[in-house]
């Protein structure tokens, strides 16, 4: 199968689905910080997207998008920062040639300026004994099933607590191995 995992630049479920068989790549404009760069196409993900692919894993940035940001709205309506972050989370949801498309995005606006997520996950659905909402709109794929929920265990909030610094937009984009493990799984299967 072949993959695009769009504005992915920790290559996390890209060598999830490379282990699996696939021809996958990874999508940014920033270089790889996942260690294989033949893997990795530095671009403009929408144009990549507008080549042929079996399936596109959308994680457009969520800065402008997200409620966690909410009180920087206002700011980023009047300089158009937001409405371009619209424009392109919706660029992937008109990927008609794509047979599979999922997109990412925490709890945030899309969820009315768009539509209700299909599903909404959590990393300790999934092995890791942290809290993050996340948001998936999925066209031709299945909702993802919990691999390890942990129950009785003290959650952090790691993500929702880090430190302002230069580096926290791109540490709390990751995604926790145990979910990208999942998606390789279940929606692309062993090649």
């Amino acid at each position: 199968m072949r993959v695009l995992v769009a504005c992915e630049e920790s290559q996390a479920v890209t060598l999830e689905l490379r282990k699996l068989g696939h021809e996958a790549y990874s999508c940014d404009v920033l270089p790889c910080s996942g260690g294989h760069p033949e893997w990795h196409v530095q671009a403009d993900a929408l144009e990549v997207a507008k080549m042929s692919w079996d399936m596109v894993l959308a994680f457009p940035p969520c800065t402008h998008l997200a409620v966690s940001g909410a009180r920087w709205f206002p700011e980023k309506v009047r300089d158009g920062r937001q409405q371009r972050a619209i424009g392109f989370f919706l660029a992937f949801t008109a990927l008609d040639h794509v047979p599979r498309v999922a997109i990412e995005n925490p709890v945030g606006i899309m969820s009315r300026l768009y539509r209700k997520p299909d599903q909404i996950i959590q990393p300790w659905m999934f092995g890791h004994a942290e809290t993050k909402a996340t948001c998936l709109w999925l066209k031709g794929l299945p909702k993802l099933e919990p691999t390890d929920l942990l129950k009785g265990v003290e959650l952090a909030h790691r993500v929702h607590e880090m430190p302002p610094g230069p580096e926290r937009a791109l540490l709390r984009s990751k995604t926790y191995a145990g979910v990208a493990r999942a998606i390789a799984v279940q929606w692309a299967g062993p090649a």
